[in-house]
């Protein structure tokens, strides 16, 4: 009996700090810096395999030239606007060797969730993720610009065809091209009522760039520009977009928000 109690208390202590864990944090007294959550936080599980692209997908089944490798690395001086890679089993994905293909997206649906990602840019390189397959944080390569930032810079959320002006990022956080960097998102799926109908849009909660606060409790009344061509749903999956340029990503993690 004593032996059970100790059991239930460890898995309740568990359950407690998974559930704490999977909270919104408090932006000031739970603020922390250092190595990805997902290693050492509860919940989490990636989106890659280390391998392949099984899990993966071309949007609407297009044929497309992602491809997983070793390593990724970056000539600043005489290859600037590429990345250079050698295709195998890895766990880094990058979108061929041009630059441009299709998007990938997860065969997987999720609801309200938390993601970390990693991502590296060539100059000049434009990508996003998108959030449900509809909502788009931005990728771009924003480093060193010091003017007004817009919906087009890293870290906005991109506008959206129905009057959405996007949200730029409340600071420029980019690194240089060649650098591996992070999002860490907070996304509240979209509600519907028993008839279908929406009852409340999608909510990027917090989007933090390598470390930075960049976006908070913006509110999107509806699919952003470029979208997946799939309706609003309380689950939808994750999109990664191929076609504006060289981009590489690793350490994608995800686990459900409470």
């Amino acid at each position: 009996m004593c032996r059970l109690f100790e059991t239930l208390g460890v898995l309740g202590l568990a359950a407690s700090m998974a559930a704490f864990a999977q909270k919104l944090p408090d932006i000031y007294h739970d603020e922390i810096a250092g190595d990805p959550p997902f290693l050492s936080e509860t919940g989490w599980r990636p989106l890659l395999n280390g391998r392949d692209l099984s899990g993966w997908h071309g949007l609407n089944g297009a044929a497309h030239a992602w491809v997983t490798t070793r390593s990724v690395n970056f000539r600043r001086i005489f290859r600037p606007k590429e990345l250079l890679f050698v295709p195998a089993p890895g766990d880094r994905i990058v979108n061929g060797k041009l630059g441009k293909t299709a998007n990938l997206v997860t065969d997987e649906r999720f609801g309200d969730f938390e993601l970390y990602i990693e991502f590296m840019t060539a100059r000049g390189s434009n990508s996003g993720v998108y959030l449900h397959g509809l909502y788009e944080v931005q990728i771009f390569d924003s480093f060193g610009y010091a003017g007004y930032l817009l919906p087009g810079d890293c870290g906005a959320i991109y506008e959206g065809p129905a009057g959405f002006p996007g949200s730029p990022p409340l600071t420029n956080a980019c690194r240089p091209p060649g650098e591996w960097q992070s999002f860490h998102i907070w996304f509240k799926a979209p509600r519907f009522n028993s008839k279908g109908r929406k009852t409340a849009n999608a909510k990027v909660l917090r989007v933090l760039f390598n470390g930075v606060l960049v976006q908070r409790e913006v509110d999107i009344p509806g699919p952003t520009v470029a979208a997946s061509p799939i309706p609003e749903a309380a689950e939808n999956p994750i999109m990664l977009q191929g076609d504006h340029g060289p981009i590489a990503f690793r350490d994608i993690y995800i686990r459900p928000m409470r």
